[in-house]
């Protein structure tokens, strides 16, 4: 038996060589790879000595040659396969063990478009499709990850065809995924990162229980292993809908960098964000905006959980919580609720990925799309157009509000009080109608407005979204700008001595 072993990785690579040869396996090798099993003490041979043709080209061809494809790719049972390869003196590979140059690490690593170029695979992906392909009888080895099983398999004779069928799926999302890197890539550079073709590629974390609803399928895909390094089950199972509350949830609490912030999400749509001195005055003040949507919903916090903020959250039922980090006193005060689910990041604060762009699926594709955030110069650049200038506590409620707005399900309005959302509404065919939402909300939760920071992800069409703020108290109001009617807007701010800001960007949530 024979086994052809190339890897840019090289992390165990000398344990399973040996375990091969200590089966009787000959190793052919090129490279690095080559020189550190030779080192190692490994009988292997290279590439350019079995095939008795040297690499070429500053290495760029070392692998491309029949020797190396026929006895990867001739199949074991035809007999003339069988015949051509003893005719052109091509012996069997019967394990090819491949992982490709480091593309991305080069990107990262350097802009020298040259560099870039040379750090593209071009025999590996080659000789491992050959393998994968004729799977039946070449074993495909893509991942470190399965050098143990393949050969503690080998050792017992248990290399069956569903186990090679298994490792030939893997080889092909192997070279597709880095195909999709480097298209990527290209039209990042020279096409403004769209291209006439997009390859969305994630690695599977876990089944989902289901989908949204029990008829349906789910699974959690990642990119460049976020869940894998930022994601940890304490208690219970993350669903699929736990997984996208989480994200809204998350991607609140995160939009104040180390602030002892704390989002409550209640499917998708934020019902409650504080920023105090604490956490545990965070969460408390979170929860008054709506403690009903709050029953069963999502809380993200920006630090510690702790025994004395989980014993508050523990009043009512929260379904998920996710963490920066959790004590284990305070996964104790749990132990007894059994639909509770925790996760956490095991960091010091909540962290995001911050993915460069977006996409959502629609019938028949999906729309493409820079991801939106709100930048910091936002509020620093934004316009005073009424008469009436905020106070400082005023602009930091602002900030807040602003943020909640841009991360809140459009039509909506936020209302921001001594640095806690008071009222929200979302989702509304009209802004005037969510204006009102929000205010009969918190009325029903007795919450006084007055003195409050009223923020808009979109411009106000029409002066009566100021009027009814006036009514209930409201001392600034933030939005875009950008309407026809942006004049009548600004005068009625000024006639109830409202202060009056527009940024100029808008952040619509569909």
């Amino acid at each position: 038996m024979r086994a052809l072993i190339s890897v840019s990785d090289k992390d165990g690579i000398v344990e399973f060589a040996s375990g091969l040869a200590g089966f009787g396996w000959e190793i052919l090798s090129t490279g690095g790879t080559y020189k550190l099993l030779k080192e190692s003490g490994i009988n292997a041979t290279e590439v350019s000595e079995y095939t008795a043709s040297p690499e070429m080209f500053e290495g760029r061809v070392k692998t491309l040659h029949p020797k190396i494809h026929g006895g990867i790719l001739h199949k074991r049972d035809d007999e003339n396969h069988v015949a051509q390869a003893t005719a052109n003196g091509i012996g069997g590979i019967d394990l090819v063990c491949v992982n490709l140059y480091p593309f991305k690490q080069t990107t990262i690593r350097t802009d020298d478009f040259d560099e870039i170029i040379e750090n593209i695979d071009i025999g590996g992906p080659a000789m491992l499709r050959s393998a994968a392909k004729n799977f039946k009888d070449v074993l495909v080895v893509t991942d470190i990850l399965d050098y143990d099983e393949i050969l503690a398999r080998l050792n017992d004779s248990k290399a069956d065809y569903e186990f090679r069928r298994h490792l030939m799926i893997k080889a092909y999302e192997h070279t597709a995924a880095y195909d999709s890197m480097i298209a990527n890539y290209m039209n990042e550079r020279f096409n403004g990162g769209f291209g006439a073709s997009k390859f969305i590629v994630g690695s599977k974390v876990f089944d989902t229980r289901y989908g949204e609803n029990p008829h349906q399928k789910g699974a959690l895909y990642e990119f460049d292993y976020f869940f894998t390094n930022n994601f940890r089950a304490l208690k219970g199972e993350a669903s699929f809908n736990n997984l996208t509350d989480i994200n809204g949830a998350l991607m609140l609490a995160t939009s104040f960098d180390e602030a002892p912030a704390v989002a409550i999400i209640k499917h998708s749509n934020p019902c409650g964000f504080a920023v105090k001195s604490t956490l545990l005055e965070s969460y408390t003040e979170a929860l008054k905006c709506d403690p009903i949507s709050a029953y069963g919903g999502v809380v993200a916090i920006n630090g510690t959980l702790d025994k004395a903020l989980a014993e508050k959250i523990n009043e009512i039922y929260a379904e998920v919580i996710i963490a920066a980090n959790v004590t284990d006193e305070a996964l104790a005060v749990f132990e007894a609720k059994k639909r509770i689910k925790i996760f956490t990041q095991d960091n010091k604060f909540l962290v995001r990925a911050n993915d460069k762009y977006d996409f959502r699926r629609v019938d028949g594709g999906f729309v493409y799309q820079e991801r939106d955030e709100v930048k910091d110069d936002e509020l620093k650049n934004m316009k005073q157009m009424g008469k009436i200038s905020a106070t400082n506590e005023q602009l930091k409620d602002a900030d807040i509000a602003w943020k909640v707005a841009a991360l809140t399900k459009s039509n909506c309005v936020v209302y921001a009080k001594n640095g806690a959302v008071v009222a929200i509404g979302m989702g509304m065919t009209s802004r005037v109608d969510a204006a009102r939402a929000a205010v009969a909300k918190a009325k029903d939760m007795g919450l006084d407005l007055s003195g409050c920071v009223l923020a808009s992800e979109a411009f106000f069409p029409f002066r009566d979204s100021i009027d009814i703020a006036n009514e209930v108290g409201v001392k600034c109001v933030i939005e875009p700008g950008g309407s026809i009617r942006d004049d009548e807007v600004i005068k009625a701010a000024n006639e109830h001595k409202i202060a009056l800001y527009f940024t100029g960007v808008r952040h619509f949530l569909h």
